[in-house]
C-alpha cells in the first residue's frame, strides 16, 4: 500500500502550526512542524517525500527566502504559502517563484485540505517518476526484472550483458507482450552509454508527417523538443515498431546511420513487433537498413518456452497486486499450476500480468478460478493447453518448486516454519532447495 505523504508545516507561531497540524492529521496526513525556515531546511532535502505549508511573514528567513531556497534544492517540491489579508501581490510573486498555491488568512480548513490533496497527489507523481527513472538507469535492477531460471532466460540475460558492452546497432524482435522495450532499457543501462540520453519513439503511434518531424525535424520556433535523432545524440535511440516506417523514412534513417560512421555516435535499438503470420522484419525493411540494424540481434523468448518461470512470475505478480489491493495473494493448487504451465499465452508476459491481477481481485471476492480466467482469454471451445505436452515429472517439479518458494517467502526464510508447514525433514528441504536453486538468504 502507498505510504502516507508527509506535510511539513513551517510557522513561527506555535498555535498556528499546531492547529494546522491537528487538522491535517485528522485527514490522515503525516505532519511534522518547524518553528523557523532555518530548522525546516535541515530536514527538507531534494527528495522530501511530501509537501510544505509555510507562512510568508516569519522572523529571520522569511517565507519568500525560504521558498527560493526550497526551489533551488528541488523545483518540483509543492509549497503552499500562507499569506496575511491583503497580501495578494506577495502571493502572486510567490507563485512566480514556484509556489504550488497560497492560502489567505483567515483560511477555510476545507480549502486547505483541498490544496493539500492536490499537492500531495502531484508530489507522489513526481516521486514515482523519479523512482522509475532511477530504476530504468540501474542495470542491476532492470536485470532483476528479467525473472526466470529457464535456459532461454539465462541466455537472454547473457545476450543483454554481452551486447550492452558492444557499440553496434541492435534489432530486438519477438512476440507481442514479451518485454522487448524492457530489454532495450536494460541494454542501455548495462552498457557504456548508461547515464546518457535514452530516447524512445513509437513509430506505429504517429502518422507519417508527425513521425518524420519527431524523428528528423525540422524544428519550428515554437517547438520545445529536439528531433529524436538530435535529442539522443551520444546516447541510445529506441525505435519501437520499426516496421511502421515508410520507404521514405527508412531512407532518411539509413542516411543518418551512414553519416555517423563507426563507431556510431548514437546507438539505434530497433524493436520489431510484426504480427502477420510468416512475415519478418527482414521482409518489412529495405535490405540495406535491415542489415545495418540487425548487426546485433536479440530475440525475446515467448512465455510458453519459459517453463516453470511462468509460476515464478505469477507468484511475484500476484504478491505485488495483493499488496496493492490490501489482501492476501491467492494460493495456487497443483491443478492450477499445471493449467498455468499448459496455457499457450498468446499475449505472453502482458497477458500473465492481467491474469495475475484478476486472480487477486476474484480471490478477494472469494470466487472464481484461474482456469476460468485463462478460458476467458480464449474461445471457450478451445482447450487451454499448449500443443506440446510435458512429462508429468516436469509439472510435479515445477509445482514443488513454487510451493517451497512461496512458503519460504511467506515465512521470511524461517526453515523451521517451512519444515513444519510442508511436513518435511530438514535434510529433504535442503536437498530440494539445492535442486531448485533456492537460497535461504534470498528470503531473509
Amino acid at each position: 500500500m502507498a505510504q502516507a505523504m508527509k506535510i511539513a508545516i513551517v510557522d513561527d507561531e506555535q498555535d498556528m502550526r499546531q492547529s494546522i497540524s491537528q487538522w491535517l492529521a485528522l485527514s490522515g496526513y503525516d505532519t511534522e512542524t518547524f518553528g523557523s525556515a532555518e530548522d525546516a531546511l535541515k530536514k527538507l532535502g531534494p527528495d522530501y517525500p511530501g509537501i510544505v505549508i509555510s507562512d510568508i511573514k516569519m522572523p529571520g528567513m522569511d517565507g519568500m527566502q525560504f521558498l527560493k531556497k526550497l526551489m533551488g534544492n528541488d523545483s518540483a517540491l509543492p509549497v503552499i504559502m500562507i499569506t496575511g489579508h491583503g497580501d495578494v501581490p506577495m502571493a502572486v510573486e510567490a507563485m512566480r517563484v514556484g509556489a504550488f498555491d497560497f492560502l489567505e488568512k483567515p483560511f477555510n480548513p476545507d480549502r486547505m485540505n483541498e490544496l493539500a490533496k492536490k499537492a500531495t497527489l502531484a508530489r507522489r507523481l513526481t516521486m514515482d517518476n523519479r523512482a522509475l527513472r532511477r530504476e530504468l538507469s540501474d542495470g542491476g535492477q532492470l536485470m532483476k526484472k528479467l525473472i526466470g531460471q529457464s535456459p532461454v532466460m539465462e541466455r537472454l540475460r547473457e545476450d543483454i550483458l554481452d551486447l550492452g558492452q558492444a557499440d553496434g546497432h541492435v534489432l530486438i524482435d519477438g512476440e507481442t507482450g514479451t518485454g522487448k522495450t524492457l530489454v532495450a532499457h536494460a541494454l542501455h543501462a548495462v552498457g557504456s552509454r548508461a547515464g546518457k540520453k535514452f530516447v524512445l519513439v513509437s513509430c506505429g503511434a504517429l502518422e507519417e508527417e508527425a513521425l518524420s518531424k519527431r524523428l528528423f525535424g525540422p524544428m519550428l520556433p515554437e517547438d520545445t523538443q529536439l528531433p529524436a535523432v538530435e535529442e539522443a545524440r551520444g546516447g541510445t535511440l529506441v525505435l519501437e515498431d520499426i516496421e511502421a516506417l515508410s520507404e521514405t523514412l527508412q531512407a532518411r534513417l539509413l542516411n543518418v546511420i551512414n553519416e555517423q560512421g563507426t563507431p556510431a555516435e548514437t546507438r539505434i535499438v530497433a524493436i520489431s513487433n510484426l504480427q502477420e503470420a510468416g512475415r519478418t522484419s527482414e521482409d518489412a525493411l529495405r535490405s540495406d537498413l535491415f542489415y545495418r540494424l540487425a548487426a546485433l540481434r536479440i530475440t525475446v523468448p515467448p512465455l510458453r518456452q519459459r517453463g516453470e518461470d511462468i509460476l515464478t512470475l505469477f507468484t511475484r505478480l500476484s504478491e505485488q497486486f495483493a499488496d496493492e489491493y490490501g489482501c492476501e495473494a491467492p494460493q495456487v493448487s497443483a491443478q492450477e499450476a499445471a493449467q498455468l504451465l499448459q496455457a499457450p499465452w498468446p499475449g505472453n508476459v502482458r497477458q500473465l500480468i492481467n491474469v495475475a491481477e484478476r486472480a487477486v481481485l476474484q480471490s478477494r471476492r472469494g470466487s472464481g478460478t484461474i482456469a476460468s480466467l485463462l478460458m476467458s482469454d480464449h474461445d471457450e471451445m478451445q482447450p487451454v493447453m499448449t500443443t506440446e505436452g510435458k512429462p508429468l515429472k516436469e509439472y510435479v517439479e515445477a509445482f514443488e518448486r513454487m510451493l517451497i518458494d512461496n512458503t519460504m517467502r511467506r515465512h521470511k526464510g524461517s526453515v523451521a516454519s517451512v519444515m513444519d508447514e510442508l511436513c518435511l525433514p530438514r535434510r529433504t528441504l535442503n536437498e530440494k532447495m539445492a535442486k531448485y536453486g533456492l537460497q535461504r538468504s534470498d528470503y531473509l
